[in-house]
């Protein structure tokens, strides 16, 4: 199966700066897909008359499939369903599979079978690392989404409290035992946390190269290519400082690496803007050695996304492009882009004129 190009709606503008018809604009004229980041369904359903209400949720969701499918765009998931597995309060994990019963609604709207999991980073005062109900928390939203055609895939974040692996991700992935929970690959997490330290002075882990290495070895060799839902692809800016207190992205109430994360990230193969992650790397072991082909998508975090200016869309939309490219030269990837998704906004700009 031929990849399609997939870019994060948040990586293209954050939403209380950048409007989605607009994003949506960039991300068809150079031919990609989404995941829709919640956070712009929602910046349209709090301005609904009533606010964020269950009903405006809905009702966000067919605008958002409205402007996509004027566009040619296919919406891959919906993401994140965040601080979910291992909460101590039981009331409070009960609230949130309410809530993901209103998030497989949506999905159902917009037309995806994904919703995208990330691991927890709340305080160990408030989620537990008991492996036995986390596991039992992920098998109870994979039973849901099961009767409801959903699927989920579940990454860990380079700064998650319990999971911060690809092989904690997957040994859950493994144990939850469900066809339709997967797991979500991101080499910035990946490589995140076994390669790179954006707090020491070399910006790398202790036998960095050695680690990622034989991580990428093992990744190989036990996760089985069937049960990957989805790839994130982007890298990172090696920073001059460590990103310690001082620096001018250090957060106190944040791990370095969710700062780094916040700020930092670049698009695959833009060494010329600082990216050293060993991301092609991880790619050669994802998209070579396993085979995985399906569904690949840039998820970038930077702090240019809050810039006002009307052009960050665009330039994103097309620093995306330019970085696919890449990947199809480098991993001989043969993708298949809807053409209608360039020539409806064509249609849009000429019927502006």
């Amino acid at each position: 199966m031929p990849s399609r190009p997939a870019i994060c709606s948040h990586s293209l503008g954050r939403a209380w700066v950048h409007n989605l018809p607009e994003k949506l604009d960039a991300a068809a004229k150079y031919g990609f897909d989404i995941e829709l980041f919640y956070e712009d369904l929602l910046y349209i359903a709090k301005y609904l008359p009533g606010g964020a209400t269950s009903a405006n949720h809905l009702a966000a969701a067919h605008i958002v499939r409205s402007l996509c499918d004027e566009r040619g765009i296919a919406i891959i998931n919906i993401q994140p369903f965040m601080h979910y597995e291992g909460l101590r309060d039981r009331q409070r994990h009960a609230k949130r599979i309410q809530e993901l019963k209103l998030w497989m609604q949506m999905a159902h709207i917009l037309g995806t079978d994904t919703i995208a999991i990330p691991s927890s980073f709340l305080g160990t005062d408030e989620a537990s690392g008991d492996l036995d109900l986390i596991v039992s928390d992920m098998q109870e939203v994979a039973d849901l989404g099961a009767a409801e055609g959903i699927h989920f895939g579940y990454e860990s974040l380079a700064w998650g409290i319990y999971s911060d692996t690809w092989e904690r991700s997957w040994e859950i992935v493994r144990r939850v035992d469900r066809p339709n929970f997967k797991l979500c690959l991101d080499t910035f997490n990946m490589a995140g946390r076994v390669y790179a330290d954006p707090a020491a002075s070399t910006q790398k882990n202790p036998n960095a190269e050695a680690d990622m290495t034989a991580s990428l070895q093992r990744l190989v060799k036990t996760v089985d290519v069937r049960k990957i839902g989805f790839v994130q692809v982007v890298d990172a800016e090696y920073l001059e400082e460590p990103l310690v207190e001082g620096h001018a992205y250090h957060d106190a109430a944040q791990p370095a690496r969710m700062s780094w994360s916040r700020n930092c990230r670049l698009f695959y193969g833009e060494s010329d803007r600082g990216a050293y992650l060993p991301v092609k790397q991880i790619l050669k072991a994802i998209l070579v050695d396993l085979g995985y082909r399906v569904r690949i998508s840039a998820e970038l975090f930077n702090r240019s996304l809050t810039e006002a200016d009307s052009s960050v869309p665009e330039e994103h939309a097309r620093r995306a492009g330019e970085s696919w490219k890449k990947i199809e030269r480098d991993f001989g990837l043969k993708t298949h882009r809807r053409q209608s998704s360039v020539q409806s906004v064509a249609r849009e700009q000429a019927a502006r004129l």
